[in-house]
């Protein structure tokens, strides 16, 4: 199942490259920690927020055992649940007790981050996701760059998924996030944009997979198809987890070789 979730998924964003229209993909089996070190792009590099909890971090905990964090650790509700489910606690720490980045361990959670700039549009049917969705941008240390739309009023999604995909090509925002009732014909249109990689997630396996394997830039997301609570869990991994590189990067590559190539036709 993992392998084919893993091929599908890189099928999509090349596919709508050359003008084909790639939909959704199975959920995948394999979940991990979000911020493993060893998986940075570039040697040394850290990836600017909050530090965070998200269930999968709690998966990585032994049964009744405990997780320090300190008083501005987010926690997401997922992160919560299971913790609460293998009997984890919390533990409380001052940052001054929090291991300095030479030491720290796999099952570590970030250090406190500055903020970096995420697009953000939706149609009426993604508005209300969205809304809720910058808030919790805006309480992870995020800067949010709002493209609309500002109401429930029937809007068209490729508008603003090609406002995202433009702001995240242009440089003007890191990341992006389009969301519509479904989040396909979002991530159709943003990858009409040359330079973005829309990826269309559903869960943290796809989140995740999108970001290490595809070094994804615009992540899409069915407001009417998701919950909010899962939708915040996708985001906030989707955000933490960096692009892996090796063997990766050459697959990226060709992606943007078959770009260039459909715009010299």
């Amino acid at each position: 199942m993992t392998a084919a979730c893993l091929t599908i998924s890189n099928l999509s964003i090349v596919l709508n490259r050359i003008g084909i229209c790639g939909a959704g993909v199975p959920p995948a089996a394999f979940l991990a920690h979000h911020n493993e070190q060893t998986r940075r792009r570039d040697a040394g590099a850290t990836i600017p927020m909050k530090p965070l909890i998200t269930a999968a971090d709690i998966e990585r905990i032994p049964q009744n055992g405990e997780l320090p964090v300190t008083d501005d650790t987010i926690i997401t509700p997922l992160a919560r649940e299971e913790a609460e489910r293998r009997g984890i606690q919390f533990r409380k720490i001052s940052h001054s007790s929090q291991p300095t980045p030479g030491d720290a361990t796999s099952g570590d959670i970030s250090s406190q981050r500055s903020a970096r700039i995420v697009a953000i549009g939706a149609d009426h049917g993604g508005f209300e996701l969205k809304e809720q969705l910058k808030a919790y941008l805006r309480e992870w240390d995020y800067q949010v760059l709002d493209l609309g739309t500002n109401s429930a009023e029937a809007v068209d999604y490729p508008d603003f998924a090609e406002a995202v995909g433009n702001a995240v090509a242009s440089g003007q925002a890191w990341l992006g996030i389009a969301l519509d009732s479904a989040g396909i014909g979002s991530a159709i249109a943003a990858n009409k944009v040359p330079g973005v990689r829309a990826a269309l997630c559903y869960d943290r396996a796809t989140a995740r997979n999108s970001r290490e394997h595809n070094d994804a830039n615009v992540l899409t997301l069915g407001a009417k198809l998701i919950s909010p609570e899962a939708a915040r869990e996708i985001v906030a991994l989707w955000l933490a987890t960096p692009f892996a590189g090796g063997r990766h990067q050459r697959r990226v590559d060709k992606i943007r070789a078959i770009e260039g190539r459909a715009g010299a036709r």
